[in-house]
């Protein structure tokens, strides 16, 4: 099979880079590298990286020729960065969607598996979130992920072209770099490595559902492998742990004692994520099987080396 991987070269792009090159599987890969690392493919030196926008249309048009599968990881990610960028936000998540549901559709491509984000669905009237929990995102980054949901959707029924939706909760794992955006763990792990206070917003006591980049990579690919199959899921390891817990666990597997300090809330975070994933593992086998402790073992490892 051969597959395009938007943001390839980024941290969860690279993941699945890896597990596509594992299973002997041809990869070429699109990324502006605004976020994402030459580092993370120098393992792969037989996958082609095209540097570039995926709202190039031209680009994106001549890079899903003969392809089977596009993996679409490209986006402007976090809420808090919609907030300040909205516009930008808008133009890459929705706009760069479409560029690559109408290269797909004109170069004959199989299946889209798209990236999307359990911030669709703002704050959560139910636990555990079923696919059919109501969608009333909080942010620019939530209404534009639901808004390129909507567009791969309509287009597996309007064309010969399937699509699955990815909503991944709280990912984290090998390859996430410290980004001020971005996610709780790899900004926690930046301060714990270089001896700063770890700030907790609000009492700590918020969960999140956190899932390993492995397991978010089987999903993918078993959604790719697929066949006959479109739709949106949500993907997540279907356990949560408090924001307190979760400093706990990484002192635990990292050696290293943080300073804690509290904040207020910030706008636009939800109290509680609690995924159901069973629609997931129904449709094409997906299990999550990393356990937060191991993973953040293999993450603090790595960050060791990284992040320093």
């Amino acid at each position: 099979m051969k597959a395009l991987v938007t943001g390839g070269s980024g941290f969860i792009g690279s993941n699945i880079v890896k597990l596509l090159r594992g299973e002997g599987h041809e990869v070429a890969v699109l990324d502006n590298l605004s976020s994402g690392y030459r580092s993370n493919l120098a393992l792969f030196p037989e996958v082609q990286l095209v540097e570039g926008d995926v709202r190039d249309a031209a680009l994106v048009n001549r890079l899903a020729q003969g392809v089977e599968v596009i993996f679409h990881l490209a986006a402007s990610v976090g809420n808090t960065r919609s907030i300040e960028h909205p516009i930008d936000d808008s133009e890459i998540n929705v706009i760069g969607t479409l560029r690559v549901l109408e290269a797909a559709r004109r170069g004959g491509v199989r299946k889209v598996v798209f990236s999307s984000s359990a911030g669709i669905f703002g704050e959560l009237k139910t636990i555990p979130i079923r696919e059919d929990h109501p969608v009333e995102p909080d942010t620019p980054y939530g209404a534009g992920k639901l808004g390129a949901e909507k567009h791969c959707l309509a287009y597996a029924k309007l064309y010969p072209l399937q699509c699955i939706c990815l909503r991944y909760f709280n990912v984290y794992g090998v390859n996430q770099r410290y980004d001020a955006y971005g996610n709780v763990i790899p900004i926690f792990a930046h301060r714990m490595l270089h001896g700063k206070p770890v700030t907790i917003f609000g009492d700590g006591e918020q969960t999140r559902d956190f899932v390993n980049v492995r397991d978010v990579a089987m999903a993918n690919y078993r959604a790719g492998m697929n066949r006959g199959v479109s739709g949106a899921f949500n993907i997540a390891s279907a356990t949560r742990v408090t924001v307190n817990r979760l400093v706990e666990l990484m002192a635990e597997a990292s050696g290293i004692e943080p300073i804690v300090e509290y904040g207020p809330p910030r706008p636009g975070d939800v109290r509680h994520s609690l995924a159901d994933v069973s629609a997931a593992n129904k449709a094409f086998g997906f299990d999550p099987g990393v356990t937060l402790e191991i993973g953040l073992k293999e993450y603090m490892d790595w960050a060791k080396t990284a992040l320093v």
